[in-house]
C-alpha cells in the first residue's frame, strides 16, 4: 500500500495525521507513507522524528480580504497544485488522506481530479476553509463532532470517527500514576493547561486564585506553556505568596496522560486534540476557549461539550470577571454533577478512532 499524508500549520492538524500514519502502519507492515507539507514547517519538523518520506509543496494561505497578499497566494496555490501532480503522478499512491490546514488542498484536490481516492479528517466542530472546500470533492469526510456534519454538503461521504489520540491515555495504570505523580487521593487534583502553546487569559486567572487553591488544599499543576514560564514565575515571585508543596507550575509536562486519567477536573482551551483525550477517559473540564483561533473554532468546539454537559464554558472575555477558583471550588463540591460531566464527556469520546478511521481508509482503497 501507498499513502500520501498531508495536514500542517498547527499540531491540531499535523499529531491527527501522523496518528493516522501509525494506524495505517499498524496494519501494514509494508505501507509507504509520504508525508506532504511545506518548507521549515511545523509538520517538517515533527515528520522527520518519524520514519516517513516527505516532501514540500508551495502554498500559502489565502487572506480572508483580497489584496496584494490574495495574488501571491494565488500564485503559489498554481504551483503547489502543479509539483502535487508531479508528486501524484510519480508515488502513485492508493490513498490521499488531509487532515486540514491550507498545505493539505493542493494534494488532496489534485489526487480527486486524478481519480485517486481521498480522505479528508475534520478535528474541530466548525470546519477549517480548506476542509469545506475539499469536501465537494473527496470520496470521505471524516468527522470529529457530530455538529459539524451540518457544515458538510455530500451527507453520504460524511462519517463519524472521532478524532485520533495518543494510545498512552487509555492504558494508564492510575495506581501507578498516583504514586509516579505523588498525588494524594484526598484532596482535589486539578490540572490547568491552556494547550501546547500555553494561553495568557489562563495564566493570569490562575495567578489571581493561586492562594486561594493553596490555602484551601488543592492540588494544582498549572502549566504555562513554554513561552511564557519567565514571565508567569517573575510575576508569582513578586506575589510573595506562601504556597504549599502541592501547588505546581511548570513550563511543560512529559507525563500528561497519567496525570489526565486521575484528574477530577481539567481547566483547558478548546484545542480539538485535548477535548479528543479528556474524552476518551471522561475528565470534567472548564473550557476556556482561545478567542483568536481560525474562525474561532475552539469556542465552537467548546460549546458541543458544555451543550452535552460535558463540560462548564468561560468565554476569555468574561475570564477577568470571575474568580477561576471559585469556579472550579462549585464543580468539584457538587459530586453529582461532576459525575454527570464524567459520564457525559466519556459518552462523547470515542476510543476506537484510529480504528475507525483506518477503516473507513481501507474500504475506499478496497472498493
Amino acid at each position: 500500500m501507498k499513502v500520501i499524508i498531508s495536514g500542517g500549520g498547527t499540531g491540531g492538524h499535523i499529531y491527527p495525521a501522523i496518528s493516522i500514519a501509525e494506524e495505517i502502519k499498524k496494519n501494514n507492515k509494508d505501507v509507504e507513507i509520504l508525508y506532504i507539507g511545506t518548507k521549515g514547517s511545523m509538520e517538517e519538523e515533527l515528520v522527520s522524528k518519524t520514519d516517513y518520506q516527505f516532501r514540500t509543496i508551495r502554498v500559502k494561505g489565502m487572506p480572508r480580504r483580497l489584496n496584494k497578499k490574495s495574488l501571491i497566494a494565488l500564485r503559489e496555490l498554481m504551483v503547489g497544485l502543479s509539483q502535487s501532480k508531479k508528486i501524484l503522478k510519480e508515488f502513485n499512491p492508493d490513498v490521499v488522506i488531509g487532515t486540514g490546514g491550507y498545505v493539505s488542498g493542493p494534494i488532496v484536490y489534485a489526487a480527486s481530479r486524478l481519480n485517486i481516492p481521498t480522505v479528508i479528517h475534520e478535528q474541530n466542530a466548525f470546519p477549517g476553509i480548506t476542509n469545506k472546500i475539499l469536501s465537494r470533492f473527496v470520496d470521505r469526510v471524516l468527522i470529529t463532532f457530530e455538529d459539524s456534519r451540518k457544515y458538510f454538503k455530500n451527507q453520504d461521504r460524511v462519517v463519524l470517527t472521532g478524532n485520533p489520540i495518543r494510545s498512552e491515555i487509555l492504558t494508564v495504570n492510575k495506581e501507578e500514576a498516583y504514586g509516579a505523580l505523588k498525588i494524594k487521593k484526598d484532596r482535589p487534583f486539578i490540572i490547568s493547561f491552556g494547550g501546547s502553546g500555553g494561553q495568557k487569559s489562563l495564566n493570569r486567572a490562575v495567578l489571581k486564585s493561586m492562594e486561594e487553591f493553596s490555602n484551601e488544599n488543592y492540588q494544582l499543576l498549572h502549566i504555562t506553556g513554554k513561552k511564557n514560564y519567565d514571565s508567569f514565575m517573575e510575576e508569582l515571585n513578586s506575589m510573595n505568596l506562601k504556597l504549599n508543596e502541592d501547588i505546581r507550575v511548570v513550563s511543560y509536562f512529559n507525563e500528561m496522560p497519567k496525570a489526565l486519567n486521575i484528574a477530577d477536573l481539567v481547566i483547558t482551551s478548546g484545542g480539538a486534540i485535548t477535548l479528543a483525550e479528556i474524552s476518551s477517559i471522561g475528565v470534567p473540564a472548564i473550557l476556556i476557549p482561545k478567542a483568536y483561533t481560525t474562525e474561532n473554532h475552539q469556542e465552537f468546539n467548546a460549546r458541543s461539550f458544555m451543550n452535552k454537559n460535558a463540560a462548564t464554558m468561560i468565554l476569555e472575555k468574561d475570564l477577568d470577571d470571575l474568580n477561576l477558583f471559585l469556579v472550579v471550588k462549585d464543580l468539584v463540591m457538587d459530586k453529582m454533577r461532576l459525575s454527570e460531566m464524567r459520564s457525559n464527556s466519556r459518552t462523547l469520546g470515542k476510543i476506537n478512532s484510529n480504528a475507525l478511521i483506518y477503516n473507513e481508509v481501507e474500504k475506499l482503497i478496497n472498493k
